[in-house]
């Protein structure tokens, strides 16, 4: 009897045991968090590896959430080929940060935007072509030969045609971008092309013969040379009037800016300008156009009322080429020692800032 008492007591204990087990669970002390991790989601995800291709610039915010570069929501942007690095900053030019970095094969230097912003077109110098970069995906895409060292490249006003300076060979290659593959080539008078840019109404590339000390120019229809304009030594930088009347042309040796008639293809003045004058842009009015001096380190103001320098603006050092925002109101400069890009208030005449980007910039496209 007593044994049979026990064992029930027993048994009651046991099952009373295992029904009050899962409340009895000792605390387990936890190990606090490292600083950076504070305020994460319970559910910890693995961190992603990010591709070199779709890096965020030097002042993107780290682990931003990378931009659609093909967004139609986003303003304007500031492409700049990093020479130097390989890569191509992209600026958000309504907030001045770079939001990301692109690569830009071995030697990126000049650089046009398709209309639909699908496709950079970016002169790889040291191997003689065109490099592709989608950016959608922030990848290098094809290449196109195009022939020896490709320097300055343009797209034409209605976007089909991408038109690089060919320093080697002394012609003008002409990719289509419909097909993304060279159409054509132009051969040009002058020795060593620099730049070839379109007349915004598409008819005219002139081009800049940087040891020919003059100016080729193509009847784009024709697709031949029809005039060539001689010029100061050393010619590079070229602007024209939105009009198409009148170009501007800076030449590197002779220090001094060019305006040559785009009808006539006569000399109408010779502005004198910094030292070592290089880069030319254009306001969108017509009315100004800057010009970069490498070796003052500053930017010139021209009014073309007057034809004549009415301000100087301080930059970064060997400031290169240019591009302006399409309402005209920032004008963004690559300083090629200085590592960054100089932003000018075009109202006031002033530089607001200075934004890091790669190592050797070589220019700026805006779209």
């Amino acid at each position: 009897m007593t044994m049979r008492l026990t064992l029930s007591l027993l048994a009651a204990s046991l099952t009373l045991l295992l029904t009050l087990l899962p409340y009895a669970t000792p605390a387990v002390a936890q190990t606090p968090a490292p600083a950076a991790a504070r305020g994460a989601p319970a559910t910890a995800a693995t961190p992603a590896t990010a591709s070199p291709a779709a890096a965020p610039g030097p002042t993107a915010q780290a682990g931003a959430k990378p931009v659609a570069l093909t967004s139609g929501a986003l303003g304007p942007l500031a492409y700049v080929p990093n020479e130097g690095a390989g890569t191509i900053s992209v600026i958000d030019t309504a907030s001045d940060q770079v939001i990301a970095e692109l690569p830009g094969g071995s030697k990126p230097r000049g650089l046009a935007i398709g209309r639909d912003r699908r496709w950079l077109y970016v002169s790889d110098q040291p191997q003689s072509r065109l490099q592709l970069v989608e950016l959608g995906t922030r990848r290098l895409g094809a290449t196109i030969a195009l022939g020896e060292s490709p320097e300055g490249v343009s797209i034409s006003p209605d976007g089909r045609w991408v038109a690089a300076a060919l320093e080697g060979k002394n012609e003008i290659a002409v990719t289509d971008t419909r097909t993304n593959a060279l159409a054509f080539s132009i051969k040009v008078h002058g020795k060593n092309p620099e730049h070839a840019v379109f007349s915004p109404n598409g008819k005219l590339l002139f081009v800049s013969a940087e040891e020919g000390d003059a100016v080729d120019i193509i009847d784009f229809a024709s697709r031949k040379q029809v005039a060539q304009v001689a010029v100061g030594g050393r010619p590079r930088g070229i602007g024209f009037l939105p009009d198409s009347s009148r170009a501007y042309v800076a030449t590197e040796n002779a220090n001094e800016v060019f305006v040559i008639d785009a009808a006539s293809f006569a000399i109408l003045t010779r502005i004198k300008a910094g030292l070592r004058a290089n880069g030319i842009a254009v306001h969108p009015s017509g009315r100004e156009v800057y010009v970069s001096n490498g070796g003052d380190a500053n930017v010139s103001v021209i009014d073309t009322g007057s034809n004549q320098v009415v301000a100087t603006i301080p930059v970064g050092q060997r400031p290169w080429n240019m591009a302006l925002t399409p309402d005209g109101k920032k004008l963004y400069v690559a300083n090629g020692r200085s590592n960054n890009v100089s932003v000018i208030d075009t109202a006031s005449r002033t530089k607001l800032r200075d934004i890091t980007v790669g190592k050797l910039p070589w220019g700026v496209a805006i779209r």
